[in-house]
């Protein structure tokens, strides 16, 4: 069955599989935009309810593609979508409306500037280098994921503040409700392997990569804009460091002590992105960098230029000094003439 064929006769059965319950339920197409991901969804949402659920159609297309039972990938979406339905909090409609006390849910995500264009014309943001910070509403995270809510400009517009305010109240909040967390590399595989591997791990004295994100680990970059992050992250690292973007969801920190070539950071940087990384994770191919001591963060190629720059001028600068100091001991070791005749 082909696509278009398939995605009106599954809405059709999916309807029909929700509702043998007795309860009924809208369930619709529809284009969904999102950060660094743009599909067609099969929403689903009780009958007269405001908030419903969006499953990836596509997803579920290549999954009969690929030879799944019709009546069976029917049956596991209709159990999915109940569950999202019936599993998730109880959202205070009222709340969600009053700004004063959804700012203090307020994280701070960052995302690939080009990537989402289009969509960041629609939703308040502040530009950093080739990245831009979004703000969300964080209205629960566990295991099973995270209930969350983009701050759009009409959203900002219904609220009545600018996207300056936005801003500072998301300075505020973001870091008290998400803290940064950045531990060693080795500190990160143990959380992830379990005391049983510690053994297996080894751990370096004077380890120089280190990874950052927030305590559920899920778009832990955001901590690149906290107002007192590179500060924080320059006392743990130990000076000056790279910033690796290995996802939306946590940076990698190389300490800048001199043995790392920029390009070749950057080669790792896109290989990774290439094979590793779920294109809805990504965040840029690009390297940054942080002068602890000028407290400036930029990308790496910019700070490249910019210390090389200043290579130049010393060295200009040294030479400029010499010439004066020869031009100067040449006109002190010439005899004075007085009334045109040398003494």
């Amino acid at each position: 069955m082909e696509y278009e064929k398939f995605k009106e006769q599954f809405v059709e059965d999916l309807k029909e599989r929700l509702e043998a319950g007795g309860e009924k339920f809208s369930v619709d197409l529809n284009a969904v935009q999102k950060m660094n991901q743009n599909y067609e969804a099969v929403t689903v949402k009780p009958e007269d309810a405001i908030i419903g659920v969006n499953l990836n159609m596509t997803e579920i297309y290549e999954r009969y593609d690929r030879g799944m039972s019709y009546d069976t990938l029917v049956s596991e979406v209709a159990e999915k979508a109940d569950r999202a339905l019936h599993d998730h909090p109880d959202f205070n409609l009222d709340a969600i409306q009053d700004y004063d006390q959804m700012k203090e849910k307020l994280s701070m995500e960052v995302v690939s500037a080009e990537r989402n264009a289009d969509l960041l014309e629609k939703v308040p943001h502040k530009n950093m280098e080739d990245m831009a910070v979004v703000y969300r509403f964080v209205l629960d995270s566990d295991s099973d994921g995270r209930g969350s809510i983009l701050v759009t400009n009409q959203l900002m517009d219904n609220y009545g503040i600018t996207a300056e305010q936005l801003h500072a109240d998301a300075l505020q909040y973001a870091p008290v409700m998400r803290p940064a967390v950045i531990q060693t590399m080795a500190e990160t595989l143990l959380e992830m392997m379990g005391p049983e591997a510690k053994d297996m791990i080894p751990v370096l004295p004077d380890d120089p990569l280190f990874v950052a994100t927030v305590p559920d680990k899920i778009q832990g970059a955001g901590v690149l804009a906290y107002q007192d992050f590179m500060e924080q992250a320059a006392e743990r690292v130990g000076g000056d460091f790279f910033i690796l973007p290995s996802s939306i969801h946590e940076i990698l920190l190389v300490r800048d002590d001199g043995t790392f070539d920029i390009n070749h950071l950057e080669g790792m940087v896109k290989q990774v992105n290439e094979t590793e990384v779920a294109p809805e994770d990504l965040l840029t191919d690009s390297v940054y960098h942080y002068d602890s001591k000028e407290k400036v963060f930029e990308l790496a190629e910019k700070y490249e230029e910019r210390t090389a720059s200043r290579k130049r001028e010393s060295t200009l600068d040294k030479l400029q000094e010499k010439s004066r100091e020869h031009i100067a001991k040449d006109i002190g070791s010439r005899p004075i003439a007085r009334g045109g005749e040398a003494l």
